[in-house]
Order: structure tokens, then sequence, then C-alpha cells
């Protein structure tokens, strides 16, 4: 985050305490960790992020994050010990990417810490960026689950009824997701919904119209879906030693992948118990332009997904296609773990340099960079698998695939933020 950088111009500029009561700061910090818990950044981030900024106004604060809420302790270092001890506990739901939305905090938060802006300004201004999506923003949403799905099997050159039936699907997915936002009923059998939806659509397709690689498209339609972030996440501070917060969230990324596989296991169930049979091929036909027009069209469909400002969209899409080339053809040199490896490591040296040089978050490289990197789809496969031919055997080969990219990009973070670490805690 930029907080981290010490500017010397917050040295000279009116100081931001001068006005702000005690209690003013305390809200102002706490606005803070809530909008960055809710923008998905991991607990190692944001807390350094809150330990700094509090210092900044003159507060001592012990933050402690985790998947689901937030605890902050505040005291006044001013006041006697135990006279001025505020205690919030915050409760939050999972927190969803918005690179915009993150890189507008990181914005007000250096305002309000140089004296650009008062903590009541810088207050309101957190407040603002609650304002739901428009319709436009909701219908872009829905059409890049589509293109992401399509984009995606396009990627594993799929046939053309195959590209098309992932793209369908994805968008089908993606007006439940709208759905499920003002419906809480609906979010918590959400996951299982949209592998019921993925694998009916693929079943009546398979079975009615032609056969299709049938494991691989419900894959592909449910890939947003997918935990790999998540997972790679849970990892990332496992090995920071925040081991609360890393295993509550490895727990919920393992819980989502089990409930797509439960709506999939339903639909070929049913299909099964009716008596319909999809007709299934293991067929790859397509030509490299098609891949390489994939790549484009996922990265503009990831770029919509993160929720980035279209100003960064190029940005974005330069990080996430750099991830998808250096992952394959340092695969094709070194081995598929060495590619994810060299990705994951060249996006987290990118990520910090681009904080450093422009003094916004990393983020803006580093998650687009390994988006195409992250093991959720080999981990659903092995599951899948598993489920289908009821063998732990089936799902071995899938689940040590997964484990391994896991390890290597988790090795390339860690190595990339030692090779040039970080000075900002986004």
């Amino acid at each position: 985050m930029g907080m981290g950088a010490c500017h010397a111009c917050a040295m000279t500029l009116p100081s931001p305490m001068s006005q702000a009561s005690y209690t003013d700061r305390v809200a102002f910090v706490a606005e803070l960790a809530r909008h960055l818990h809710a923008y998905g950044t991991t607990s190692q981030r944001l807390e350094g992020a809150i330990e700094l900024v509090a210092r900044r106004l003159s507060l001592a604060c012990e933050p402690w994050s985790n998947p689901t809420g937030l605890i902050l302790a505040f005291s006044d270092p001013a006041a006697p010990i135990g006279a001025s001890d505020i205690t919030r506990v915050i409760r939050m739901g999972l927190g969803d990417t918005n690179l915009y939305k993150l890189c507008e905090v990181d914005r007000i938060a250096e305002d309000v810490i140089s004296g650009r802006m008062d903590i009541p300004a810088g207050r309101a201004a957190l407040e603002a960026l609650d304002r739901p999506a428009g319709k436009r923003g909701r219908a872009m949403l829905v059409l890049a689950f589509a293109l992401a799905s399509a984009a995606v099997a396009g990627l594993l050159r799929l046939p053309w009824l195959d590209i098309a039936t992932a793209g369908i699907t994805g968008l089908l997915i993606g007006a439940l997701v709208l759905a499920a936002q003002s419906r809480p009923r609906l979010q918590e059998g959400f996951e299982a919904l949209a592998g019921l939806l993925a694998g009916t659509v693929a079943i009546l397709i398979s079975s009615y119209v032609a056969p299709l690689n049938l494991n691989t498209v419900i894959i592909a339609s449910l890939i947003v879906l997918l935990p790999g972030m998540m997972l790679a996440l849970a990892t990332n501070e496992l090995t920071s030693r925040h081991l609360v917060s890393g295993t509550a969230r490895f727990a919920g990324a393992l819980i989502t992948v089990i409930s797509l596989t439960i709506g999939t296991a339903i639909a070929l169930a049913v299909a099964q118990q009716l008596g319909i049979e999809p007709q299934v091929r293991a067929l790859r036909p397509q030509p490299e332009w098609v891949v390489w027009c994939a790549v484009g069209a996922a990265c503009f469909a990831f770029a919509i997904l993160f929720q980035a400002h279209r100003r960064d969209y190029p940005l974005v899409m330069l990080s996430a296609a750099c991830g998808y080339m250096i992952s394959r053809f340092g695969g094709e040199w070194l081995g598929p773990q060495a590619g994810v490896f060299l990705a994951a490591l060249a996006t987290t040296v990118a990520g910090n340099a681009y904080a450093r040089w422009a003094n916004r978050p990393g983020a803006l490289i580093r998650l687009p960079g390994i988006i195409m990197l992250v093991p959720g789809s080999v981990a659903l496969r092995g599951v899948i698998s598993l489920v289908q031919e009821q063998s732990l055997e089936a799902g071995q080969g899938a689940a040590m695939l997964a484990m391994n990219t896991l390890m290597a990009l988790i090795a390339g973070l860690l190595f990339g933020n030692l090779l040039l670490p970080a000075r900002r805690n986004l």
C-alpha cells in the first residue's frame, strides 16, 4: 500500500490530527480496514497497512484479521494506559477482489496521512465507495462470466460446440450470481446450484446435440467460481504465519470445490436415473490462432471480473497475458511447475516494482498475473473424477498436480518478494 513509503510532503503538510478527535481517527482507521477486507486483501497485507496508517495518525492499533471478520484494538499513546482503549469487532463476508476500489482506498489513505484531505472527508470518501454497481456494471459482469468460460475452453483447444456450451453456461451462471447478490438464502447453496446448472447444460447438449468433452466443458463453465486464487492466498497466509486466517481460507476453498462437485454429481445422478446418456469424446482440434484469441478474450474478461478501472484495463490485461506466456513457454522449456514458478516470480517482482515507481497498489499487476496459474480447475477435476469413479486412485493424479502447481506458485510469490521486497502493503 502507498502508506508503506515515507513521503517528504507528509512531514511538511498540516497534520490531519490537528482538527481530528481521537474517536474520529479511530472511526477512519476502522472504516479503512473494513474496505480493505471487502476488496479481498490478505490478512498480512491488511494488518500491515492498518498498523502503518494508525501510526501515521498517532494511534496504537493491534489488528487481527480473518476471512470473515476483523478485530481492531485501539489506544491513544498520549493517554494513560487503559484510559482510551477501544475495541472494534467487525463481522464481514468473504472479500471480493475489486481493483478499482482498492486503488481508491489506497489514494484516500495517502491523502489523509499526508494532510491533503482531512479525516471526516476521508471517511466520507470511503463510505461513498459502498455504492452498488449500476446496470451497465452488472451487465458487464454477466458478459465477463460468459467470455471467461468460453475463453478458457478455447485455451484448452476444445471444439467450437464445447466453447459455445461453456460460454452459454457461463452466461447463465453470471445471471445466477446477480440473483444471489440480493437473495441471502440463494447465496448459501450458490456453488452447488452453479455446479448443478453447469452439469445439466453439458449433459443435455452432449445427449441431444453432439458429444462433448464433458468434464472439461463443466470445468471451463465454472472457471470463475473455482477457488484457485483463494487456495493461493490461503497458502500465502500460512507461509506468513497467519495460521488462523490461512487455515480458514483454505477450508473455505475446499468447501467451494466440494459444493461445485456436489452440484455436478447431482446432475449426473439425475441424468442416469432418467436414462439420459451423455456422449463423451476427447477431442482438442483447435489451431494455435484460436488459443491466442482466447488469451486476449480471457485477459479482457478477467479485467472486468477484477473490477479494474477502464484506464487500468491495458495494464491488467498485459499482466495476465505475460503471466500466461511465461508459464507456457517456461513450462515448455523447463517443465510445467518451473513455468508456474517463473511466472509467479516475474509478476511478483513486476508488481512490487510498479508499486515503488507509480505509488499505486502492486495488486494491479500481481493478481492478474497469477490468475491463469492457480490450481483450482485441476483440483475440481480431481474431485469430480473421484466422485464419478468412486476410487481414490482416480483423483490422485489431479490432486498431486494441483499440489505441485500450488507449491510452485507460492514459491514464486515468496522468492519474488525476496528478490524485490515490497514497500507497499497492497
